[in-house]
């Protein structure tokens, strides 16, 4: 119950521009898993991988770049069908692929040093308030105006690097939210926000994957009965409440802004400022 209830939270909070690592951080306080150390700090990082598989299955048209295509009438009248590749979403994965490059980098080489030094409560706390006023003041002052780019196919090489040198901000400083910090990256940038975030969602899928595979290396392949099942129920916990996050913030951002995250991510960062202090 406990898994199921960790990966609930890690799959709305994931999508939303409020944080996981701030929620998980103030659930793991109240709420323990009975595991070691060692297996948690693996398990709250490849937990995400629930929530990746989220982003395939609703985007899988989008994202992936085969499909079978008619090429003619086979004897007997049989349509014949070959392997067509979508060169739009190959230029889309390699401008994923681009933004990606400043946060994993970074990640590769400093990962145990920016988590011994920024993985605490109050640092947290901190980037959770800030990236807050951060959305108020940005959401403000974009009020009325038009966006300049309103689909992910018109980002350009630039705006997605753009876009990847904020998400480094969350890869630096947890509590940031890797949403959060991309979604006000491309708003500044004049995206909109529909399309904000789902190029959010799209980054996801080669970033959560890598730092899941570097988790599950780095703890190795053996684990005990106990340890698969939890796994396994945060995992598909996290997918089934990805699915449904996703699904209600693209219908939630046709009409309204993000300040309501923004105002949230304060009330948020206060409580755990003042439940750690």
């Amino acid at each position: 119950m406990k898994a199921v209830l960790f990966g609930l939270v890690e799959g709305i909070t994931e999508w939303l521009p409020i944080s996981s690592t701030g929620h998980l951080i103030l659930l793991n306080e109240v709420i323990r898993l009975d595991v070691s150390e060692e297996f948690y700090r693996m398990f709250e990082v490849v937990v995400q991988l629930g929530a990746i598989l989220a982003v395939a299955v609703l985007f899988w048209r989008e994202i992936f770049p085969f499909s079978l295509e008619p090429c003619g009438v086979r004897a007997g009248g049989k349509e014949r069908k070959s392997l067509h590749l979508h060169k739009d979403i190959c230029m889309l994965w390699a401008k994923i692929i681009l933004a990606c490059v400043p946060a994993g980098v970074i990640g590769i080489l400093f990962q145990e040093e920016l988590e011994r030094l920024f993985y605490h409560p109050v640092s947290v706390a901190l980037a959770l308030i800030l990236f807050g006023i951060a959305f108020l003041v940005i959401e403000g002052k974009h009020k009325g105006q038009e966006a300049k780019i309103n689909s992910v196919d018109e980002l350009s090489w630039n705006t997605a690097l753009m876009i990847g040198v904020f998400q480094l901000l969350a890869a630096v400083f947890p509590g940031t939210s890797r949403s959060g910090a991309t979604i006000i990256g491309a708003l500044l940038m004049g995206v909109s926000r529909k399309t904000a975030a789902e190029f959010t969602f799209f980054l996801a899928v080669p970033v959560m994957f890598g730092a899941s595979l570097l988790k599950l290396l780095s703890f190795g392949l053996s684990f005990t009965a106990s340890e698969q099942m939890i796994l396994v129920l945060g995992m598909g916990t996290a997918f089934i409440s990805s699915v449904l996050v996703i699904r209600f913030l693209l219908a939630f951002i046709k009409k309204h802004d993000f300040k309501v995250f923004g105002w949230y991510r304060i009330a948020l960062g206060m409580l755990v400022l003042w439940y750690f202090w």
